[in-house]
């Protein structure tokens, strides 16, 4: 069974993965995987998502491609953004180094008293 399959199988309802196998050696584990967001789009929404991202994010490139408009695209991906919980790409630090940007930012220790921390010098 393929991706589309399963995608078309499961409808859009939530589905967990329990078995996953390494096609390469055979190994198997076994447990409740929940699969990435964007696998649980339906396949014309990840077939959109894929080419989005073949294009570059060029809107223009895909009202080419699926020849749409400007706001069919853009409404098509506001519709799965709305789907999809937001990323965050650049976490703020954990534990000690949170702590430590803190202090600098409310003017506690200044900018070498920070560095020196951060660097476990201080």
């Amino acid at each position: 069974m393929d991706w589309q399959e399963l995608t078309d199988l499961t409808q859009g309802r939530p589905f967990v993965v329990e078995r996953v196998r390494l096609a390469d050696n055979g190994v198997a584990v076994e447990g409740e995987f929940e699969p990435p967001q964007l696998a649980q789009l339906d396949v014309e929404d990840q077939v959109f998502v894929a080419a989005f991202v073949r294009a570059h994010g060029s809107i223009k490139e895909m009202e080419r491609v699926f020849g749409v408009s400007y706001p069919t695209v853009k409404s098509r991906l506001n519709r799965i953004a709305q789907r999809l919980d937001f990323v965050d790409v650049d976490p703020a630090p954990a534990g000690a180094s949170a702590d430590t940007l803190d202090r600098l930012q409310r003017g506690e220790i200044n900018v070498q008293e920070a560095l020196a921390e951060l660097e476990g010098t201080g």
